[in-house]
């Protein structure tokens, strides 16, 4: 199963892996596994960054694509595989000055094992450097053949209307993905303005923390102690409307004999713009409960969108 992702020629499987557990809490030979699971179900498209995982200790960042590239290498898929990676966040190199761009995206493609990639997201504004700039630096990648399109993660609605701008003005390369923090729980940041110009612009949006950092997987219910890595960044959705909405999913889901973690990415997918979500897991176990594609009903959707 494949979709289109909006003005790329790019076809995708309709879950887009999530790199950011590689080489943190999913080791290399789970991370393989986990790849290899995903792979032979399909699946063709990964996220990962420059930064993941440096806030391991004993990590500096890279370590997800260092894993993802070999394991490309190893099963000589590249061809097949889409890959986005992200400049911005890693300490070391940090923002979106042209010559950090340059350098950065070197590193990502030789720790990728690859000599393109598919899709280079900003990680996030850089409002110290010119849009200009950047985007420049972006569209000089595109026409050296090592990317082939660019994209935005955290940007404002006004500052992603500004780029979209300077791109038509400059007549170069525009960002034509975004990734918002988005799922059943957090809505603000993408529905309203941000929602409305991906839609009129033709940006597929591709929302991360999908899941809610694992609380809409359903392992986390009142009184039940959850041992995570990330079970402390719990506490802010473990209140009514929280609950409401996990509760929500769960009946949902045994109405479909699907987990509860693909129901959640199934109401995503059925937001208006979104074109995947990004979802990772740690082991094959946990990749099982985020593969199956469900559809919902018009009044499954609406019983969510309530709450």
């Amino acid at each position: 199963m494949r979709i289109a992702l909006g003005k790329t020629d790019l076809q995708v499987h309709p879950l887009c892996l999530g790199g950011n557990v590689f080489g943190w809490s999913a080791d290399t030979e789970q991370s393989n596994a986990v790849l290899n699971q995903y792979e032979a179900a399909g699946g063709n498209f990964i996220d990962t960054a420059d930064m993941y995982s440096e806030w391991h200790d004993g990590n500096v960042g890279g370590e997800s694509e260092t894993i993802i590239g070999d394991w490309m290498k190893s099963r000589g898929n590249r061809a097949d595989i889409v890959i986005a990676t992200k400049v911005a966040k890693l300490p070391t190199q940090p923002g979106l000055a042209a010559a950090n761009i340059a350098s950065a995206a070197e590193d990502s493609l030789r720790r990728l094992g690859t000599d393109y990639i598919d899709i280079y997201y900003a990680h996030h504004d850089d409002e110290a450097v010119p849009l200009e700039e950047s985007l420049t630096a972006f569209q000089k990648l595109i026409t050296d053949g090592k990317v082939r399109y660019i994209a935005a993660s955290n940007y404002s609605t006004e500052r992603l209307a500004q780029a979209l701008k300077v791109s038509s003005e400059l007549g170069i390369s525009e960002y034509v993905l975004l990734q918002p923090h988005y799922n059943a729980i957090v809505r603000d940041e993408y529905e309203g303005d941000l929602m409305a110009l991906a839609i009129k612009e033709g940006i597929s949006v591709l929302p991360y923390f999908a899941l809610a950092t694992g609380f809409l997987t359903g392992k986390y219910q009142p009184g039940v102690n959850v041992t995570s890595v990330r079970a402390d960044g719990m506490q802010e959705y473990m209140n009514d409307r929280g609950w409401a909405i996990l509760q929500a999913l769960t009946d949902i889901a045994a109405t479909h004999n699907a987990p509860i973690a693909a129901i959640a990415l199934a109401w995503l997918r059925a937001q208006p713009g979104i074109a995947t979500p990004i979802a990772s897991a740690r082991t094959p176990e946990q990749l099982a409960q985020i593969l199956p594609i469900i559809e919902l009903s018009t009044e499954q959707i609406a019983q969510v969108n309530a709450l």
